[in-house]
């Protein structure tokens, strides 16, 4: 994993730039939370630059027209009767903040 160094004032002003209160309890145990995910979207970052690199041989596009079509909201029903939460015509999910 790629070292990223954060001290609780990185942590401070990103809260202050999010609008959000963070409590001073948290503010250590946070710090090490975004630590690790910017640690580990770096390494993700680190194997996509290698492999864009790499030249892909015989590119080509792989799209295709669509030769069959069907009508919007054909299969509408079909697939509500098969969710298990559904609010009139749409798929009911938790709410993500």
């Amino acid at each position: 994993m790629i070292d990223i160094m954060l001290t609780v004032k990185d942590i401070e002003k990103l809260a202050e730039l999010a609008r959000i209160d963070i409590p001073t309890e948290e503010k250590e145990t946070l710090r090490k939370e975004v630590e690790a995910i910017l640690g580990y979207v770096g390494e993700i970052q680190k194997v996509a630059g290698e492999s864009a690199e790499k030249e892909i041989p015989n590119h080509r596009n792989v799209f295709r027209e669509d030769s069959n079509p069907h009508l919007s909201g054909e299969f509408t029903k079909e697939l509500l009767e098969e969710v298990p939460r559904r609010q009139d015509e749409y798929v009911k999910v938790k709410k993500i903040l």
